[in-house]
């Protein structure tokens, strides 16, 4: 089971980067084609970036996935982009910009005829659609149910705040209600959990630990990074504690026990513990499966 705890980005074009981001430790590499790439050579990273699709990517005995970020739907670029980098060694596509249901449901039409042309798995490519600006916003719902392949969204803080002329704050409490509405447009659709917004103050390590702490407990379950060294952390915050896991385990065991006994309700620790509880932990020990092999 893949682990979506961190996105690291990469600039297609700046080899050396390139290079070292499979060995950073994250659970997803993107090898960017849009606001890391200047217009002038935005068509020639294509073949770069398909090229670094190859390199090894294993952190321990997992691989880490492979994704590209194309250029946005309505621009002269993602249609190129999207071309050039359907294939074999590709995990999934980062599109970014979304703001209606018809731009998701024309791309994953896209992707699809590109699978069936290219002998690919139908639907085995993975697309991650940006939330980025308030229209995106708005429509998150009716995107996140637009029928098509998507298990996952991203919000985009950046764009979204130029957008709605906001300060991004570093207590980014202006966030909360994108980040709710994200959770509950995933929830609502039947999709995963979402992928927060980047931290852009890459040597305030105490600044992002509460960002990603504050994403996780509005329901996200992992976060895209910039600078190699905010994986460990993103990874960590993501990632059940030691004493999560224990008593994951104890409510566990203990409702099962209770259960046997014909109760469906009970005290832990001074916790009342039913059905609800008991499922939480069970997502908590499923977590643990995910990540084990990666942390």
């Amino acid at each position: 089971m893949p682990a979506y705890r961190s996105f690291l980005f990469a600039p297609g074009n700046h080899a050396r980067k390139v290079a070292k981001v499979f060995d950073c430790g994250a659970d997803n590499v993107i090898l960017d084609l849009e606001d890391a790439v200047a217009k002038a050579e935005k068509v020639a990273t294509r073949a770069l970036v398909v090229e670094a699709l190859k390199r090894p990517r294993q952190n321990g005995s997992r691989r880490c996935g492979a994704y590209i970020r194309v250029n946005a739907f309505n621009t002269e670029f993602c249609y190129g982009d999207t071309v050039a980098v359907v294939g074999p060694d590709l995990d999934g596509i980062i599109l970014p910009m979304v703001e209606r249901s018809d731009q998701i449901a024309a791309f994953d039409w896209l992707v699809g005829a590109l699978e069936r042309e290219r002998g690919l798995p139908p639907g085995g490519i993975d697309i991650i659609p940006i939330i980025e600006t308030g229209k995106g916003l708005a429509n998150a719902r009716t995107i996140a149910a637009a029928g098509t392949r998507v298990k996952r969204m991203a919000f985009g803080a950046g764009d979204y705040t130029l957008d709605m002329n906001m300060e991004w704050t570093l207590a980014e409490s202006e966030l909360d209600h994108a980040r709710a509405e994200m959770a509950v447009a995933s929830r609502a659709a039947g999709l995963e959990a979402p992928i927060d917004t980047v931290w852009v103050h890459i040597k305030d390590s105490e600044g992002l630990a509460g960002s990603a702490r504050r994403a996780k407990q509005l329901g996200f379950q992992g976060k895209m990074c910039i600078y190699p060294p905010q994986v460990e952390l993103v990874n960590g915050a993501f990632t059940p504690t030691e004493k999560e896991i224990a008593f994951a385990r104890r409510v566990v065991a203990a409702f099962e026990k209770a259960e046997r006994e014909g109760s469906s309700s009970i005290q832990l620790d001074g916790f009342f513990i039913d059905y609800p509880i008991v499922y939480k932990a069970q997502r908590t020990l499923d977590m643990v499966g995910a990540t084990e092999e990666v942390t």
